[in-house]
């Protein structure tokens, strides 16, 4: 690596070669059994870079400009890198990452690391590039090639797709061109079983499906082995991070954005008592420990007004928030049963 800090470091131990295909997965690993072999074969668990979030594959982190996807994918960089804990509370095991910074100069990399790492040291598993060629152009062979040298590495992140993923074939429809773009990173994390972050944009229209706003077509979801999509929120909440994929139980996390220190932490208990109004969190947190009370207690129990807590509660109710049942109110569960 350069030892000039104005130099971005690159990813070739040597000079680069010319591109060279990387090896099929299909070479390494099996691919058919008979139904009785495949009932009898004990498979290793996937392999987590942020446990419960980042899985190996490929992780397509998608939000709007300006949102902080940038400081979210540093952040976790650095704390796979170090080990300890991602996002104030997650537990991760250290590990060399590389961070490809496709839309950024060494110096902001600096400025940015050193206001996340605040006393903290920098941690030499976290290799930084601010160049490399899209992946059907070398890219590929240029990532393959730094795994190859460090094979306890436990995620690659691409700050921004976009730069990397390379011209569509000629002929290719949009969704076929969008799978075949994802299809490039997914064959490096199958073959190396690593997690790989695409980081992305969304749609300007919002949706009732967090997928639905993922830029692109359904293609990039699809190849994808799961999707993260980080929103702006509103309540006690700057963010919530809605995850969905094959490794990932669909989940929302309720994320807090502190500026200064440019770190995302993540925050206790369900997305939904972060992102209401505070009347609204306090009975919701109250019926979800005492699923079918009524009014008049939900009143005593959070000490809010017996007329604040009826309106709430109807308004609530509107909203698909609470459920009526037997005179009180209970929390729908995901599938909108009762919790």
């Amino acid at each position: 690596m350069n030892d000039n800090p104005y130099d971005p470091p690159h990813l070739y131990s040597a000079p680069p070669p010319e591109p060279r295909p990387l090896q099929p997965s299909q070479q390494r690993i099996r691919t058919a059994w008979t139904a009785d072999e495949l009932m009898a074969t004990e498979f290793p668990e996937p392999k987590w870079a942020v446990p419960g979030i980042i899985s190996e594959g490929v992780n397509l982190l998608a939000g709007p400009p300006k949102v902080g996807k940038s400081w979210l994918s540093l952040g976790l960089a650095l704390s796979v890198a170090a080990g300890g804990t991602a996002m104030d509370t997650i537990t991760v095991e250290g590990g060399p990452v590389l961070y490809l910074a496709l839309e950024d100069t060494p110096r902001r990399l600096q400025t940015r690391m050193g206001k996340i790492l605040g006393s903290n040291r920098a941690p030499s598993g976290l290799t930084l590039a601010t160049s490399c060629p899209p992946l059907p152009q070398g890219g590929n062979e240029a990532i393959a090639q730094w795994l190859d040298r460090n094979p306890e590495a436990r995620m690659v992140v691409i700050d921004v797709f976009a730069k990397m993923r390379g011209n569509s074939a000629p002929g290719a429809s949009a969704y076929d061109a969008d799978y075949a773009a994802v299809g490039h990173a997914k064959r490096i994390a199958d073959h190396y079983g690593i997690a790989v972050v695409l980081v992305h944009h969304v749609r300007k229209a919002a949706s009732d499906d967090f997928l639905a706003e993922v830029s692109g077509t359904n293609g990039l979801a699809g190849a994808a082995d799961a999707t993260l999509v980080l929103k702006r929120s509103r309540g006690q909440a700057d963010g919530v991070l809605h995850v969905t994929g094959r490794d990932v139980d669909e989940a929302e996390y309720a994320l807090r954005f502190y500026a200064e220190a440019g770190a995302w932490q993540l925050l206790e208990g369900p997305a939904v008592d972060h992102t209401i109004g505070d009347s609204r969190a306090t009975i919701l947190r109250y019926v979800r420990e005492n699923p079918g009370a009524a009014p008049k207690q939900i009143a005593e129990g959070t000490g809010l007004t017996s007329d604040l807590v009826r309106q709430t509660c109807s308004r609530m109710a509107k909203d698909v928030q609470l459920m009526r049942k037997d005179g009180g109110y209970v929390v729908p569960d995901v599938t909108g049963g009762d919790a």
